[in-house]
C-alpha cells in the first residue's frame, strides 16, 4: 500500500487505512465528497497528501489538532489514523461533509475523532495546532484561527501553530508572515509527479 512506502505502521493502521477506500467510495455514491474522477486517486490525492503534515512534524502524544474546513475528513482523519494518542476536532460548516467524516470515523473506530458541524469563527476552544488543506488565503485563515491556537503548554519541536497545505503559487499569500513562516515543498518527502507544486506552510502563532 502507498502509505506504508512512507510511514512505519502497525497491523491495525494498516487495516484502517485500507479500509478508507471502500468507506469513501460508498460514502461519495451518496455524498459527493471527492471528485468522481479523483477518487480513483484517493491514496496519492488525499491520504498521503493529508500524511505530508506527519512529515513535517511528527506530533507528540497528548497534541490536540483542529483541522479547519476539513470537508469529508482531511487531513484530520488519515492524521488520526496516524496518530491515535493525539485528539482531533474535525470542523466544517456543511453538515453533510461532516456527517461523511463522522461516519467514517465511527465506522475505523477512531475515539480520538470529534466531528463539529459550525463556522470556524464559532469555535473557542484551543489547541496545539491548527490544521487544514487549503480553505482559503492564508492571511484570511491566520485571522480566522489565531484565536484558536494554546501557548500555554508547547510540548512538539515547532511551536504551537497553523499547518496547511497549498498548492500552485504561494509566494503571495506567505508575504505577510515571512518571518514566522515555513515553506516546504512536498517533493521533498514523496516522489510522486502529482506532489510538485505543492506545499506544507507552517506559520508560528
Amino acid at each position: 500500500m502507498l502509505i506504508e512506502d512512507y510511514f512505519s505502521l502497525t497491523s491495525a493502521q494498516v487495516q484502517q487505512f485500507a479500509a478508507l477506500e471502500a468507506l469513501y467510495r460508498d460514502w461519495n455514491s451518496k455524498i459527493n465528497v471527492i471528485s468522481r474522477k479523483d477518487i480513483d486517486n484517493l491514496y496519492e490525492h488525499h491520504v498521503l497528501h493529508s500524511l505530508a503534515i506527519a512529515k513535517f512534524l511528527k506530533f507528540t502524544p497528548g497534541t490536540t489538532i483542529m483541522d479547519i474546513g476539513t470537508g469529508g475528513g482531511f487531513p484530520g482523519i488519515p492524521l488520526a489514523i496516524l496518530y491515535p494518542d493525539c485528539r482531533f476536532v474535525l470542523v466544517d460548516s456543511i453538515g453533510k461533509k461532516i456527517k461523511v467524516a463522522s461516519a467514517v470515523a465511527e465506522a475505523l473506530g477512531l475515539t480520538n475523532v470529534e466531528c463539529v458541524q459550525e463556522r470556524a469563527e464559532d469555535e473557542k476552544r484551543q489547541f496545539d495546532f491548527v490544521v487544514s488543506r487549503a480553505v482559503m488565503p492564508l492571511p484570511d485563515l491566520v485571522k480566522l484561527v489565531r484565536k484558536n491556537v494554546s501557548h500555554k503548554d508547547q510540548h512538539n519541536a515547532l511551536p504551537n501553530g497553523l499547518i496547511v497545505l497549498k498548492g500552485g503559487g504561494v509566494d503571495a499569500e506567505i508575504a505577510p508572515f515571512k518571518r514566522i513562516a515555513e515553506v516546504t515543498p512536498l517533493t521533498v518527502y514523496f516522489k510522486q509527479e502529482w506532489y510538485k507544486g505543492k506545499y506544507v506552510i507552517y506559520v508560528a502563532l
